[in-house]
Formats: structure tokens, C-alpha cells, sequence
């Protein structure tokens, strides 16, 4: 290799490095939601790293400037107001900005709209999933597609996908046949609860083409741990062609 493969090498993988440490902790985002969370996740450290910085930054001043000189009692006194009010407003101050993010970014990712592009029933079962695609957001329009999963090895290479367009928003509606169990997609930054009874819904707007690993992210049984699945994020001309060839081979198959 030669000195500049080397040097542009170094400087992809350095790049790299630093992408990964700047998202402190997180999966690289895939869609328009993650981004916000990463956001607010960022955000959040950065406040905590403010935070200590200063109390440390007092408490090195103390030791540094306050060290005991002699045996002398120093001046005894009962309170300072100023900064009793000072250290009680400030932990509200910083809540506030918090909560306000918080609640911003929640009420984003959370929130649903009728403009969609594809529709995904989501069923969870002790130990797969079932992928429903349906042809509206009606409770009774038809299923235009659907994918059944069985119990897989974390090496398998047959996992049940469920596949979405990148750039247009998919609204997922979470359904349970037993027990509680929960769909998490790491690349999404997000998980949902699939309860018994109950429909949990969350739309996603995907933003990079490519296979990600999905899971169940809540014990559900003696084969939890083989409850997988993967997202499969297409471009919308793919996803349509997915979408026909479903229904010609269940108009074959009836």
C-alpha cells in the first residue's frame, strides 16, 4: 500500500471513529425519527458534561484555594441566601430545558398523520412475527402481502423480514396474540411495547437503503432469544415491486 493508501486509510477509519464517538453509545440512525433521538440524546450528555464540569470545577477550587492553613475555627456562618436560591433555581432551570426537549422530540416521534405510504400489521407470537401488509389504514382493508417468521438462530440467514420504502413514512400497528412483547429495531433508536388487547401504533420515514437487525426486546418465553426478525429498507420503486409480486402469488395461491 502505498504512503497517500495509507494516509487516506487512517483518515477514513479516524473519521469513522469519531462519528461512532460522537453518537455516544447509539447505532448510526436510519430514519428521519433516530435523527431526533440521537439529537436529543447528544443533547442531553452535553448538559450532563456542562453540569460536571462546573461542580468539579468548584469542588477543585475548594480544595485548591480552601485547604486548612492553620488550627484556627474559620468564621462560622448560618446560610448565604444568594446562593441557597442560587443552587435551588438553577437545578429547575436546567429540568425545564430538559422536560421542554423532552416532550418536543416525544411528541415528534410519536406523532401519526393519514398520509402514508405503506400500512404493516405487526403481529408478535411466542417466538416470531407475522407482517401484515395492508392496502389502507382502514381497520378491515385488505392484506395485500404478508410475511410469517418461525423461531431463528442469531446466525440464521432466513429471518422473517418486513420490508419498507426509504423516504416515504410507514405507519407499523403492534398486535399481540399472547403475551406482551416488544419490536425494537436498534437502527431506529426506538422500540414499542406489542401488548395483548391493545394496539401500540408509531410511524418511521427511513433514510438509508439496507438490511438491520430487528428483536424482541422483552422475555416472553422459553425462546425469546430467537425472536427475530430484519427491517428491510428499499428504494419505493423496489418496495412497489415487492408489493406486486405479493399480490400475484396470493392471487395464484387462491
Amino acid at each position: 500500500m502505498t504512503s497517500a493508501g495509507a494516509l487516506a486509510l487512517l483518515a477514513l477509519s479516524a473519521t469513522a471513529c469519531s462519528e461512532e464517538a460522537t453518537r455516544l453509545g447509539m447505532p448510526e440512525p436510519i430514519s428521519e425519527q433516530a435523527e431526533r433521538i440521537l439529537t436529543l440524546w447528544q443533547g442531553s450528555w452535553i448538559a450532563a458534561f456542562a453540569v460536571g464540569g462546573v461542580v468539579w470545577g468548584l469542588i477543585i477550587w475548594a480544595v485548591l484555594f480552601h485547604r486548612k492553613r492553620s488550627d484556627d475555627l474559620p468564621p462560622q456562618v448560618r446560610y448565604n441566601l444568594p446562593i441557597e436560591m442560587l443552587y435551588t433555581a438553577v437545578p429547575f432551570v436546567i429540568i425545564a430545558v430538559l422536560f421542554y426537549f423532552t416532550a418536543r422530540d416525544q411528541n415528534y416521534v410519536e406523532k401519526t398523520t393519514d398520509d402514508v405510504a405503506a400500512v404493516i400489521d405487526v403481529h408478535g407470537f411466542q417466538w416470531s412475527w407475522q407482517f401484515d401488509y395492508k392496502e389502507s389504514l382502514a381497520p378491515n382493508a385488505p392484506v395485500v402481502a404478508s410475511v410469517v417468521g418461525v423461531p431463528v438462530d442469531p446466525n440464521a440467514a432466513d429471518k422473517p423480514q418486513v420490508v419498507i420504502p426509504a423516504g416515504q413514512k410507514v405507519r407499523f400497528r403492534l398486535h399481540s396474540n399472547d403475551v406482551i412483547h416488544s419490536f425494537w429495531v436498534p437502527a431506529l433508536l426506538y422500540k414499542k411495547d406489542v401488548i395483548p388487547g391493545y394496539v401500540n401504533e408509531f410511524e418511521v420515514t427511513a433514510t438509508k437503503t439496507g438490511l438491520y437487525e430487528g428483536r424482541c426486546a422483552e422475555l416472553c418465553g422459553v425462546d425469546h432469544s430467537r425472536m427475530l426478525f430484519q427491517l428491510k429498507v428499499v428504494t419505493p420503486d423496489e418496495y412497489q415491486k415487492f408489493i406486486a409480486d405479493s399480490k400475484a402469488a396470493r392471487g395464484a395461491q387462491q
